[in-house]
Formats: C-alpha cells, sequence, structure tokens
C-alpha cells in the first residue's frame, strides 16, 4: 500500500512529538536526580540492621539543616558514608569510656541502636563542642564504624543529603 505525502508528515509529527516529550522527560529525570534527588549504595554493615550492605538508598539534597536521627549520606576524605545524626552545631557530645553517649551532658537513649557506642583511643578528645554548621553522625553498626569519633565533626558541605526511601537488595 502506497503511503500518501500527508501520511508520511502526519508520522513524522508523531516521531518529533515524540522525540520532544522523552527529551522533556530525560531534562526532568536529570534535573530531579542531579540537583534534588541523589542515589547510593550502601557499601558496608555500618548501619546495620536498618540498612544492609547493597541496599539503594534514595536522598533528598536540598535541606541544610539536620535533627538528630535523622540518616544522611555524606563524603569523608574522598568516601561515601551513610550514618545517623546525633548531635548539631551548639551540642556538646562526649563519648564516655563505658561507652555511653552523652549530648549536653546528658544520657542518650536510643531505643532503636542495639550496640553501645565504644569511645575510640585515636578518635576525637571530648568534650566536644560542635560549631554552627557542623555535626556529630554516628553509625548504627557502632563497634569499630568510621564515624564522627573517628574523623570528628561532619560540615554541612559535606553532607550529600538525607535518607527518604530505600529499596532492599533482596527486593523484601
Amino acid at each position: 500500500m502506497l503511503e500518501t505525502q500527508e501520511d508520511r508528515r502526519a508520522a513524522w509529527a508523531e516521531i518529533r512529538e515524540f522525540l520532544v516529550r522523552a527529551g522533556a522527560l530525560a531534562a526532568l529525570l536529570a534535573v530531579l536526580f542531579g540537583v534534588v534527588f541523589g542515589l547510593a549504595i550502601q557499601p558496608d554493615d555500618t548501619m546495620h540492621p536498618h540498612i544492609k550492605p547493597g541496599d539503594l538508598l534514595l536522598y533528598y539534597r536540598l535541606p541544610q539543616r539536620y535533627t538528630a536521627g535523622e540518616t544522611v549520606v555524606f563524603d569523608r576524605d574522598g568516601t561515601r558514608y551513610t550514618g545517623r545524626v546525633a548531635a548539631r552545631g551548639g551540642d556538646t557530645v562526649e563519648v564516655t569510656d563505658t561507652a555511653l553517649l552523652l549530648i549536653n551532658g546528658s544520657v542518650v537513649v536510643e531505643p532503636d541502636i542495639y550496640e553501645q557506642t565504644p569511645r575510640y583511643d585515636n578518635g576525637v578528645q571530648y568534650p566536644l563542642t560542635l560549631a554552627d554548621g557542623e555535626y556529630f553522625i554516628l553509625c548504627d553498626a557502632r563497634a569499630g564504624a568510621r564515624d564522627s569519633r573517628w574523623f570528628g565533626p561532619v560540615r554541612t558541605g559535606e553532607i550529600r543529603g538525607r535518607v527518604i526511601a530505600l529499596l532492599r537488595r533482596s527486593g523484601i
């Protein structure tokens, strides 16, 4: 069957419309995942049992202030980490020799954390008062984890964003 000139023009118009919509969708996704959201894979078991190795994390990049208990993705010395905010600027943090976490002189009770918070011998000096724009971030699996006990406070500029969702590697 022979196509008419009008049929070919209509087909090309549909193709152009599809390409324009696909380009707009690609641009929207690039903005969303380049500016607003980010993806990271949990590399290790430092956030166990809440986040497991291989889990895909969706994080929100736009907030610039974080509160205690929020899980964040941050970069330190060229390495990406995931941790939970324990304290922020203005707070005084201490990890005692008996593995207690004190914020502003009060013992922090963390019902979802199943390990004590050991003090590192080669870590930061306590008590530590955080400056504005600094956060004390701890991993959920506390023993041996590299977090603020190891390398000190994390600055706002090092935080990539707040974790808002995760996809289990196992699909559960």
